[in-house]
C-alpha cells in the first residue's frame, strides 16, 4: 500500500472485447463487488462552457441508483467545487490568492451538492456532505469516524459525497496533498475497505504512447517504459496521481478502474464486466484496516536500515529490530508512524514505532542486550512490531 515510483506495466491485449477469455479477469474481480467508490474530476462534471453539467449529474445518480438496487453501496467522490464558485460568483478566472481561491470553494461547494441533491431527489436519495482535510486520514481517531460516520449514512438509506475541504485546507489548493482528489478517493476507499475504485475521467481509460487504452494492468511496474503521460489528455499531473491511487488500492487488495464518465451508463456497464476503461487488478491479499491505514498515514520522519534489515523485513516477515538501523530523521515519539528506508532512502516500508526518534537514535546498531541496558523499563525488542508494519 505503500507509495512508491512505478517503473513498468504488465497490460493485456487492449483489443479484448466479451465473451473473450480476456475479459475474465474482470468478471472475477467485478462480479462480487458490493461496495464501491466513484470519483468524478472537474473536467468530467463540466459541460462545453465549463459550468457544472447538471444533466450528467442527474445520469450519473440514476446509474448509481441502479448499482444500489444490485445491493451495490456507492460513495463518491466529487470534484466540481472551485469551478462551480466561479460560476456563482461571476469571476472570469481561478483568483491566485488563497483566501479567495477558499472563498470561492466555499461557495461552490454549497452549489455543488444542491446539484446533486437535485440528481438523487427523483431516486428518493438523500446525500450527505463530508468535507475531508489531510489530517482527518492522519489522525486515527478521525480516520475510524470518518469510516464509521459513511458506513452509518448508508444505513440510513443516504448517498455519501466526499470532497475536500477546499474552504480551510490548502494542501489540495496548493497541490502537494491528495492531488485532484484520486489520492483522496484511494485513501477513502482503503478506509471503507470498498471492494472497487472507479475514477472517471473524460478519456478511456489510461492511454498508451500509441494513444490506445489498457484494458488491464496485473503490475505495476515500470509503467512510463510503455505509457508517455505526455500523449494523455489527462496530463501529467492526472496520469501520476492515477497511478498512485491505484497503487495505493491494489496493494490493499482491491481493483480499481480509470473509464470515460461520458460513456452511455458506464457505471453498471462496468459492473457488468464489459471491456471499457482501465482494470488495475489486485496486486495481493485483502489487508486489514489497520493496515491499511498504516499505509495512507503522511509518515512522522524516518528510520534508516541497513541491507541485512531489509531482507528481514521484506523477504522474511521480520519486525525491525535496533541493530539493523543506521540512521533517523525527522521528529516522532512513540506510536507514530514511520518510513523505513533502505539504504539508497528509497521506502520499503511503513510501521509504527515503539520508540520516539531521540531513544531510536541512543539504541541504534545496539542487540537487544545493550537496549535493555540503556532504557530498561521502557525497552521494546522490537523498533516496529510486525504486526504494526506494511511492506511495500
Amino acid at each position: 500500500m505503500l507509495v512508491r515510483t512505478m517503473s513498468s506495466f504488465h497490460v493485456s491485449d487492449p483489443s479484448a472485447t466479451l465473451p473473450s477469455p480476456m475479459n475474465q479477469p474482470r468478471q472475477q474481480y467485478l462480479s462480487s463487488v458490493r461496495t464501491a467508490v466513484i470519483k468524478l474530476g472537474t473536467q468530467v462534471l463540466s459541460d462545453s462552457e465549463g459550468r457544472l453539467d447538471a444533466e450528467f449529474i442527474s445520469s450519473i445518480a440514476q446509474q448509481i441508483a441502479a448499482l444500489r438496487g444490485r445491493g451495490i453501496r456507492v460513495t463518491v467522490v466529487s470534484s466540481g467545487a472551485i469551478g462551480a464558485g466561479l460560476r456563482e460568483l461571476n469571476l472570469p478566472k481561478r483568483p491566485t490568492d488563497l483566501a479567495q481561491l477558499q472563498a470561492v470553494a466555499a461557495v461552490g461547494q454549497r452549489r455543488l451538492m444542491d446539484v446533486w441533491a437535485s440528481a438523487f431527489a427523483p431516486h428518493q436519495l438523500p446525500v450527505a456532505q463530508l468535507l475531508l482535510t489531510r489530517e482527518d486520514v492522519d489522525d486515527r481517531n478521525r480516520y475510524l469516524n470518518l469510516r464509521n460516520t459513511i458506513g452509518a449514512v448508508h444505513e440510513l438509506g443516504g448517498v455519501p459525497i466526499v470532497n475536500e475541504n477546499d474552504s480551510i485546507s490548502t494542501d489540495e489548493l496548493t497541490k502537494i496533498s491528495f492531488g485532484d482528489n484520486d489520492i483522496l478517493a484511494a485513501l477513502v476507499t482503503n478506509a471503507l475497505r470498498a471492494d472497487l475504485l472507479i475514477l472517471l475521467s473524460v478519456v478511456d481509460g489510461i492511454l498508451d504512447g500509441d494513444g490506445k487504452p489498457l484494458r488491464l494492468v496485473d503490475k505495476l511496474d515500470e509503467a512510463r517504459d510503455l505509457v508517455r503521460a505526455e500523449k494523455s489528455p489527462l496530463g501529467k499531473g492526472g496520469f501520476n496521481s492515477k497511478l498512485e491511487a491505484a497503487r495505493m488500492v491494489t496493494e490493499s487488495g482491491e481493483s480499481m478502474i480509470v473509464a470515460d464518465g461520458r460513456t452511455k451508463n458506464i457505471l453498471p456497464r462496468l459492473l457488468d464486466g464489459e471491456s471499457l476503461g482501465t482494470l488495475f487488478v489486485p496486486a495481493g491479499p485483502k489487508l486489514s484496516s489497520r493496515s491499511r491505514w498504516i499505509g495512507s498515514v503522511r509518515p512522522a520522519g524516518k528510520i534508516y536500515v541497513d541491507a541485512g534489515a531489509v531482507t528481514a523485513l521484506v523477504e522474511k516477515n521480520k519486525s525491525l529490530l535496533p541493530a539493523g538501523i543506521v540512521g533517523v530523521e525527522g521528529e516522532f515519539v512513540r506510536g507514530d508512524v514511520v518510513a523505513i528506508c533502505g539504504a539508497s532512502g528509497a521506502a520499503i516500508a511503513r510501521g509504527l514505532s515503539n520508540y520516539s526518534a531521540d531513544d531510536v537514535e541512543r539504541i541504534r546498531g545496539k542487540r537487544s542486550a545493550e537496549v535493555r541496558s540503556l532504557l530498561e523499563d521502557a525497552a521494546y525488542d522490537e523498533v516496529v512490531h510486525r504486526d504494526n508494519l506494511v511492506v511495500g
